[in-house]
C-alpha cells in the first residue's frame, strides 16, 4: 500500500486514527497496540499478502534469540555472544537471498563451466529497511546495550507502517520506550508532552507534514520522473544538453520522492503522537561528501557509524585504517542500496571522495567551491545509480561530455512537446529551490500555522488528491 494512494489516505488511515485513539481513551492500551500491529501488516501485505509470512518469521526468529540471550543471563557471556551472532548472520542470510543471491550467482556463473539457474526472487518490501532495525536491535542485545522487550512492543517496533518500507532506519531505544510506555497507560496520549504539546497539536503539524511530503512526491518528483524516465529510455540519443538536465531532474527527483516520503513518515507518525527520527536536513546544500551523508537518509548514516564504522576503530587507528574503514562503509552503503555493479562503485565513488577530503589542501578550498564540488560529484554518481548497469552509465557520460547534439529540440521530444517541457522546466527550478531551502520539518516546527497556510495546504492538498490517479511507488522502495 502506498502513503500516496486514496485506499490509504481516504480508508486505510483514517480507519486507524479512529481505533488507535479509540481504544487508548477506552484504556484499553495493549489492544490498542495489538491493532495497530494488524494494520500495520495489512498495510505491508497489501497485494502480497506472502509478505506478512516473511516480515512475521522475521520478528519471530528475532525475538526468540534475543528471549535466548535473556535466558542465558549476564554471567553467561560467550553464549550471549554466540546467539547474538546467530541472529545476526539470520538477518545478513535473509537479505542476502532475497536481494543478492541471483546477482551473486549471475556472477559467480561467469567463471563455472555449467551455469547455474538464477532463481529471479521477488524483492519483498523495505527487507533492507526492517533487517537493518533488527541486526541493530541484535547488535545491542549481544553487547549488553539494549534489554529484552514483549513480543507486542517488539512487533509493533518492526511493522510500525510509517517507517516499515523504506526508513527511517529507527533504532530500537527511539521507538520501543514509546510503544512501552504508551501500552502500560504511562503515557497518555491525550496529554500533554515534555514540549507543552497536545494531541492536536501533534495532528496538526503531523498533517502539514505529510501533506508537504504528498506535494513534493506526487507534484514534483513524479513529474520530473517523466522526463528521467524518458531520458535514461533512449540514453543513445541525448545530446549533451538533454543530458545535463536529465541528469539534474533526476538528482531533484530522488531527494523529493525519498525526502517526501520521511516526511509523510515522520508527519503519520506525529498524528498518532509516536516521533520518528528525522532523515533529511538539507543535504544538497552540504559542502562536502562527509557532510552531505550527515545529511542524506541520516539514520542510514547513523546505523553505519554505529554498527560498522566505530567497531573498525573509526579514527582512533591511524590515517591508513580510517581510510579503509571509510572505503569499507561506503563500499557496504553501495551494496544495501542494490544488487548491481553500479551501486557498488556509486558506493566506492563517494568513499573516494570522502577519503580526498581528508587532505588539508581540500580543506583549505573555499566554501563556495567545495559546495560546488560536492554537489557536482553528486549529480554525476547520481548517474551510476540511476542508470541500473555500468554500461549505461558509461553511454550517459559519453552522452553528457559530448558536447554535441541537436540542443533544446531533443528535450521537446523527451518531454511530451513545447507545452509539457516548458511545465517541467518550471517545475525543475521550483525543486532546485526547494531542495536548497530548509527541510519541510523545520519549517513545520518552526512556523505556526495560520489561516492563510492552513487554507494554501488545503489548496495543495486538493491538487495532490486530483493528481493521484497516475500512482507511482517510492523510489526507495526498490532498495
Amino acid at each position: 500500500m502506498l502513503f500516496n494512494s486514496y485506499i490509504f489516505i481516504c480508508a486505510f488511515f483514517p480507519l486507524t486514527v479512529v481505533l488507535w485513539y479509540g481504544f487508548n481513551r477506552m484504556g484499553r492500551h495493549r489492544l490498542a497496540q495489538l491493532v495497530l500491529a494488524c494494520l500495520s501488516l495489512c498495510f505491508y501485505g497489501y497485494g502480497h499478502p506472502s509478505y506478512i509470512v516473511l516480515i512475521l518469521s522475521s520478528v519471530a526468529a528475532n525475538w526468540l534469540v534475543s528471549l535466548g540471550i535473556a535466558k542465558a543471563g549476564e554471567e553467561r557471556a560467550n553464549c550471549r555472544r554466540l546467539l547474538g551472532l546467530t541472529g545476526i548472520l539470520f538477518n545478513i542470510g535473509l537479505l542476502f537471498y532475497f536481494k543478492y543471491y541471483d546477482f551473486f550467482l549471475s556472477n559467480l556463473n561467469r567463471f563455472l563451466p555449467a551455469q547455474i539457474p538464477l532463481r529471479h526472487i521477488a524483492l519483498p518490501l523495505g527487507i533492507s529497511f526492517f533487517t537493518f532495525q533488527q541486526i541493530g536491535f541484535m547488535a545491542d542485545r549481544m553487547t549488553g546495550k539494549a534489554c529484552h522487550y514483549n513480543m507486542m512492543d517488539y512487533l509493533n517496533y518492526v511493522t510500525f507502517f510509517p517507517q516499515l518500507v523504506a526508513g527511517p532506519i529507527v533504532a530500537h531505544n527511539e521507538l520501543v520506550p514509546q510503544f512501552r510506555k504508551i501500552g502500560t497507560g504511562e503515557q497518555s496520549l491525550f496529554a500533554k508532552d515534555g514540549a507543552g504539546k497536545d494531541v492536536w497539536d501533534d495532528i496538526e503539524s503531523g498533517l502539514r507534514l505529510f501533506v508537504l511530503g504528498l506535494a513534493k512526491k506526487v507534484l514534483l518528483a513524479d513529474r520530473l520522473g517523466v522526463l528521467v524516465d524518458a531520458g535514461y529510455g533512449a540514453v543513445s540519443s541525448l545530446d549533451s544538453l538533454s543530458a545535463l538536465v536529465v541528469m539534474l531532474s533526476y538528482t531533484l527527483q530522488i531527494y523529493l520522492d525519498f525526502g517526501g516520503y520521511c516526511d509523510m513518515a515522520l508527519g503519520l507518525a506525529r498524528m498518532l503522537r509516536i516521533r520518528l527520527p528525522r532523515n533529511f536536513d538539507s543535504p544538497y546544500r552540504a559542502a562536502s561528501i562527509g557532510e552531505f551523508w550527515n545529511r542524506w537518509h541520516m539514520t542510514l548514516n547513523e546505523f553505519f557509524t554505529r554498527y560498522i564504522y566505530i567497531p573498525l576503530g573509526g579514527s582512533r587507528r591511524g590515517t591508513a585504517r580510517l581510510l579503509l574503514n571509510i572505503m569499507i562503509v561506503f563500499l557496504i552503503s553501495g551494496v544495501w542500496h542494490g544488487a548491481a555493479w553500479s551501486f557498488i562503485l556509486w558506493g566506492v565513488a563517494h568513499g573516494l571522495l570522502r577519503c580526498l577530503e581528508q587532505l588539508p589542501l581540500y580543506r583549505r578550498l573555499p566554501l563556495w567551491l567545495r559546495w560546488g564540488v560536492t554537489f557536482l560529484f553528486v549529480n554525476l554518481a547520481w548517474v551510476l545509480f540511476r542508470s541500473g548497469s555500468v554500461g549505461t552509465a558509461r553511454l550517459f557520460y559519453q552522452r553528457l561530455f559530448s558536447f554535441s547534439g541537436a540542443g533544446p529540440g531533443t528535450l521537446t521530444e523527451l518531454a511530451g512537446g513545447a507545452g509539457s517541457l516548458a511545465l517541467l522546466l518550471v517545475i525543475l527550478l521550483v525543486s532546485l529551490v526547494i531542495s536548497l531551502r530548509r527541510e519541510t520539518y523545520v519549517y513545520v516546527t518552526e512556523k505556526a500555522s495560520t489561516e492563510v497556510r492552513m487554507c494554501a495546504l488545503a489548496a495543495v492538498f486538493a491538487l495532490c488528491v486530483i493528481s493521484l490517479s497516475g500512482v507511482t511507488a517510492f523510489l526507495y522502495f526498490n532498495f
